[in-house]
């Protein structure tokens, strides 16, 4: 394909899936070097993409635009590009394509149900929702452009980043040891048990790592953390709702270890190749497990069952005949939880560690 002036990328949805479009960007920076590529995402998830720099400009909307927002949106994006993608398969980010671009890619599963969204795009890859991974489902769009593949996720930061975080905390990275655990998930049947949180932390300072904690500024988030860090050892630092998503890119790039559930920054410390926990309960593994730095596969990192090391990412899976039940937690909504999770014992967790610390040397 020659090379356009002007790509638009639309991925209007959560943090995560916004972080895991990145090899994409990275694909077409790659093989167009000076292309104008802009992004569409959704307010707030902005903060994963401000310092890639594959990324000339990025474009918000909100989650749910009045109508003079969406009239502004579809004046500012009609036929100004000559590429426009989306990673999703939802309505809106197809007919954003279509709208912004000459020249439209999009995704189709095969259902009858989305068949009509072919009529709005020049050609299709297909998005499977269970039996392949996030970014080799998003990488169809690039054999589709008839370009070299780039599986890398891109996570980044700038020196104001790295200052803000050196003024921030009590003790010297480039010095003393430290581990990020990261809490709280966005849903409540992601979450591990605060008994584990705390005995892990034990642990680790034990061995010598203080740990330090992250997390949103969210009100229910700083309080949830806040209960959590109230009994760990005294060394530990509570960093919830003090760091941009770059300034704990950066954090995390340091850590000698990360610990985290299913969440947009699991996702990033294994993207930076810091030895990660990840814990899974309900999510599919397949789909949704953290991309391990330096995997260049296109095959999918992980299986559907079972605990699994692969380069930096250990992925605990919580146990159960009906692991991975791909629902919201036992109750079936976003704020329940899981018991595969809660009966994890920390013990686990702490051997998953050692078995990456034993990797390393």
């Amino acid at each position: 394909m020659k090379a356009p002036r002007r790509i638009l990328l639309v991925v209007t949805l959560r943090i995560g899936d916004v972080l895991l479009s990145t090899p994409v960007i990275r694909s077409m920076r790659m093989a167009w070097p000076q292309s104008q590529i802009d992004v569409l995402v959704f307010e707030h998830t902005e903060g994963i993409l401000l310092r890639n720099p594959d990324i000339d400009r990025i474009l918000t909307v909100p989650a749910r635009p009045g109508f003079w927002e969406h009239l502004r949106l579809i004046l500012r994006l009609f036929r100004r590009y000559d590429l426009a993608l989306t990673t999703l398969l939802g309505d809106r980010p197809t007919l954003y394509a279509w709208i912004a671009g000459k020249t439209r890619i999009g995704m189709q599963d095969g259902s009858n149900k989305e068949r009509w969204k072919q009529h709005f795009l020049s050609r299709w890859a297909t998005f499977d929702h269970v039996k392949t991974h996030t970014v080799l489902t998003n990488l169809g769009l690039i054999d589709l452009l008839g370009i070299r593949r780039s599986h890398e996720v891109v996570v980044a930061w700038n020196p104001s980043d790295e200052s803000s975080v050196a003024g921030l905390l009590p003790f010297d990275i480039a010095i003393e040891p430290f581990a990020v655990l990261h809490l709280s998930p966005k849903f409540s049947y992601k979450m591990w048990h605060l008994n584990g949180w705390v005995e892990l932390a034990q642990w680790l300072e034990k061995n010598g790592i203080r740990s330090v904690l992250t997390g949103s500024s969210a009100p229910e988030e700083l309080e949830y953390v806040g209960q959590i860090f109230r009994s760990m050892p005294a060394s530990t630092v509570n960093m919830a709702g003090k760091l941009s998503l770059a300034e704990s890119a950066f954090l995390i790039s340091r850590a000698k270890h990360y610990v985290g559930p299913d969440t947009a920054l699991t996702h990033m410390a294994a993207a930076l190749g810091t030895p990660t926990v990840a814990l899974f309960g309900p999510s599919n593994p397949v789909k949704w497990g953290p991309w391990p730095k330096g995997y260049m596969e296109d095959r999918n990192p992980y299986r559907m069952k079972g605990t699994q090391h692969v380069n930096n990412v250990v992925l605990l899976q919580g146990e159960g005949n009906c692991v991975p039940c791909m629902e919201e937690g036992c109750e079936r909504h976003n704020n329940s939880l899981s018991d595969c999770l809660q009966n994890l014992p920390a013990a686990k967790v702490i051997d998953a560690l050692r078995e990456l610390i034993s990797s390393l040397h």
